[in-house]
């Protein structure tokens, strides 16, 4: 009962904290493209200031393995809930300082760069965040649950995008054009504070996960966590890189780029496209535990290989409604909603537990930090730029052209997670002929 009740506290402090990190981090994706471009670059081509902007957004991506490295070294060495809290408030001051910085207008040069600085800030938070967050539930779990319960800190992905799309699109709704791109955009970005000081209570109100305790009673913490990652897990570390692919591709698609090419491409009102990713999101929530459960149930690498192909598939038929029956608000949602809140969490649910999986204690906050966060850069953070360039390239046949890009990501991710299965079982061959002599 005891242990039941700390999972829970766990799951929670996990969840909220996670909730907070990502709503700060998307937020920007979601203003870039509607806000950033017309207020912090000089005035002139749209497309131009369109790509700097979703530039900015891809820095935090670049940024994101160094605060993996940084903090996963930390949180191998010293402990996971140290390092929890510290990316809090990293995260939360940025997010907050952001929505002060003045516009290209008022200060010229200083805006981009005081922009970029920020977002750099937010991405090193985030870089060791998301890794310190799943491996708290991950460790606390029994080995038959861990794909459940590393899925529940994943729900903080969508509740924080349902709430950043969300409260961008009520005050796009109750704010004239004029005052939503003077002021009202800033009001989401300080609202980032409240978050963090509810995150960073809760987060001081729980214990360090039972097997990292054993790790440093048994005195088994490497001195350069980094290091001994490369050299014992390399092919670990591709395998997984290459599984995050269809991740980074299909969220910042459906999830981020989605906004601007649903307005400006097909004219489809603000405030309606920021409603559908935020039903969407929604929707994620219970999604992302059932295939969290189903990965504990038929395997990991199997529910990733799947979701996988079928989520990289799904962009198809999205796109062709999309583009054929812009019109139709239904049928414009469920092209977004069925692809990205369902089959998308069939990747996102067990992906967690499947990269806590590849790494022994002694290096795990490290390697899946590394994997996760440096495969983000051209996973995730180079995606909106792609999209933007395809639409530019292809003009009427662009939407055919993101679609295909997001099937190619699929392949490469369900090729990936066959090469994990196949590392997986090598390994543990390898530790049985181990074992051997040692019984003998």
């Amino acid at each position: 009962m005891v242990k039941d009740a700390l999972l829970k506290r766990v799951v929670i402090a996990s969840l909220i904290g996670a909730t907070v990190e990502w709503y700060d981090f998307f937020l920007y994706g979601v203003v870039a493209g509607i806000v950033f471009s017309k207020l912090y670059f000089p005035a002139g081509d749209p497309v131009i200031a369109t790509l700097l902007a979703y530039t900015t957004f891809a820095v935090g991506f670049v940024t994101r393995p160094l605060g993996g490295v940084i903090f996963g070294h930390f949180g191998d060495r010293i402990g996971r809930k140290s390092m929890l809290i510290l990316t809090l408030m990293i995260m939360g001051v940025a997010t907050f300082l952001i929505g002060l910085v003045p516009t290209y207008a008022q200060i010229g040069i200083w805006a981009p760069i005081l922009l970029l600085t920020l977002r750099v800030l937010q991405g090193i938070g985030l870089g060791g965040e998301w890794g310190g967050a799943v491996l708290m539930t991950y460790e606390y779990a029994s080995p038959d649950k861990r794909g459940f319960y590393a899925s529940l800190p994943q729900i903080g992905l969508s509740i924080g995008l349902c709430l950043a799309s969300g409260v961008v699109a009520l005050l796009s709704f109750t704010l004239t054009n004029e005052q939503f791109l003077a002021w009202g955009w800033r009001v989401a970005f300080v609202l980032s504070f409240v978050l963090v000081l509810i995150g960073l209570y809760i987060r001081l109100n729980i214990m360090e996960t039972p097997e990292f305790a054993k790790l440093k009673d048994n005195r088994q913490e490497v001195k350069v966590p980094f290091a001994t990652m490369i050299q014992d897990y390399p092919k670990e570390i591709i395998a997984g890189m290459g599984a995050r692919y269809i991740d980074g591709v299909f969220f910042n698609i459906f999830g981020v780029y989605s906004i601007a090419y649903l307005t400006s491409q097909l004219k489809i009102p603000r405030t309606e496209a920021l409603l559908g990713v935020c039903a969407a999101a929604m929707v994620m929530c219970v999604f992302i535990p059932y295939f969290g459960r189903v990965s504990d149930r038929i395997g990991r690498t199997r529910t990733y290989f799947w979701g996988s192909l079928i989520t990289g598939l799904s962009a198809l038929p999205a796109f062709y409604i999309w583009m054929t029956y812009p019109g139709q608000p239904i049928l414009v949602w469920a092209a977004l909603i069925i692809p990205f809140a369902i089959f998308y969490a069939a990747i996102y649910g067990p992906e967690a537990a499947l990269f806590c999986d590849l790494f022994g204690p002694h290096v795990r906050y490290t390697g899946i930090s590394f994997v996760y966060q440096f495969s983000g850069i051209f996973a995730s953070g180079l995606t909106p730029i792609i999209a933007t360039y395809l639409v530019q390239r292809y003009t009427s046949n662009a939407g055919w052209a993101i679609a295909w890009y997001c099937v190619f990501a699929g392949v490469v991710s369900a090729l990936s997670a066959l090469w994990i299965n196949r590392l997986a079982k090598t390994r543990q061959q390898e530790e049985q002929l181990v074992a051997k002599p040692l019984a003998a």
